[in-house]
């Protein structure tokens, strides 16, 4: 499987946990390393979020894909 599946597949299997809360995620694409999501529900206006992506997305997709720098949000 490819890099590109292989994050489509983590963010994929994160959603769940996302949508208990009232919110959604998506894979957007992989691009030189970083992956992009685009968040919506309860998401977009959650005072947590950046924590969110950055202590609990970003290090689970960078455990499991070492060579991943960031997971970056767009609109």
């Amino acid at each position: 499987m490819d890099k590109n599946a292989q994050a489509k597949d983590i963010i994929d299997n994160l959603r769940p946990y996302i949508n208990q809360d009232g919110g959604d995620i998506e894979f957007v694409e992989l691009k030189d390393d970083i992956v992009y999501i685009r968040l919506g529900g309860a998401c977009v206006n959650c005072g947590l979020i950046d924590m969110t992506i950055k202590d609990g997305v970003e290090q689970i997709v960078k455990n499991e894909l070492p060579e991943i720098k960031a997971v970056e949000v767009v609109m």
